[in-house]
């Protein structure tokens, strides 16, 4: 098949374009390399530096006659969606119309449609969350997300595009940037390698739902092949609060630095766990790196990084 990936050179992108080359697909990138590295570039891959806003979107379309569109591309900081919302909206819902406007208009077989599991259901009512449980987003960020899975409903009954949402949880991993704001395991690997002290804020007892993003990339090679429009949440079923992630980062990396507290992030969400019981019965999908040895892995490509 022909894949477009959007964002195929950032974090999860690139490893999903990876595992899409690896399966022998053809892969083309958009990317406007805003947060995305070169280095994340998979040589075989076709690239087009290019904003997904651009109307030349529709040409690469027209030129590379893809089959499946995988939606990576996205404005995903939170604080940023917060600060400027327009910026956050102009990215996640007009990109995205774009990108769907464009597969409608070239008979695209499947459009993978990248959601968030945290930021959509909000604070929770129960734990861990279902696909059914109520979408309240407390962020501009998790509105545009949102925003997202109801258009590409509209182009699913209107236009006949087939689609896939893939709720994700926190994703962590080998490629994570540690710089913005990006994940937690990202920051403190890096700051514990540099010999510097990571900072907890607040109590550290919030909690996230971590899963490795190799687990991820199974998610996404699943969503190929599966038949029906649905949506699916991507995560563990397990709760670990941030004091957990640093103590083995701080094993993992030899660092030995003291657990030091600061405060609280104001707005933080206390608890994200997602139940992820559809996916394993419909997808097929099961995570099956544990959280131990997924943060050893993701210290170890650090360390090669240095």
């Amino acid at each position: 098949m022909k894949i477009l990936v959007t964002g195929g050179a950032g974090f999860i992108g690139s490893n999903v374009v990876d595992a899409f080359i690896e399966k022998g697909h053809d892969v083309v990138i958009i990317d406007n390399m805003i947060t995305g590295q070169e280095e994340n570039i998979n040589p075989k891959a076709t690239f087009y530096k290019m904003d997904i806003r651009d109307e030349k979107v529709f040409d690469v379309f027209a030129k590379e006659k893809i089959d499946v569109v995988d939606h990576h591309a996205a404005q995903m900081d939170v604080r940023k969606s917060v600060d400027d919302p327009i910026y956050d909206a102009q990215n996640n819902i007009l990109g995205s119309i774009n990108l769907m406007q464009a597969a409608a208009k070239h008979d695209v077989k499947k459009f993978i449609f990248i959601s968030t599991g945290g930021a959509v259901y909000g604070e929770q009512d129960y734990f861990p969350a279902d696909e059914e449980h109520p979408t309240r987003p407390l962020s501009p960020y998790g509105i545009t997300k949102l925003t997202g899975e109801k258009y590409i409903y509209f182009y699913s009954q209107t236009f006949g595009l087939n689609y896939v949402i893939l709720r994700y949880a926190n994703i962590y991993g080998p490629r994570q940037s540690p710089h913005g704001e990006a994940g937690v395991v990202a920051i403190f690997t890096t700051r514990l390698l540099a010999g510097e002290q990571p900072v907890i804020n607040g109590d550290g007892k919030q909690t996230r739902d971590y899963v490795f993003v190799g687990d991820v990339v199974d998610a996404n090679l699943r969503a190929l092949t599966y038949e029906k429009n649905d949506y699916f949440n991507i995560g563990t079923g397990i709760e670990t609060d941030v004091n957990e992630i640093f103590r083995h980062l701080n094993e993992f990396t030899g660092n030995n630095a003291e657990e030091k507290h600061g405060p609280a992030k104001p707005g933080e969400q206390l608890r994200s766990v997602l139940n992820n019981e559809k996916a394993k019965q419909l997808l097929g999908w099961q995570p099956q790196v544990s959280l131990k040895d997924g943060l050893k892995k993701t210290v170890e490509f650090f360390k090669r990084k240095k």
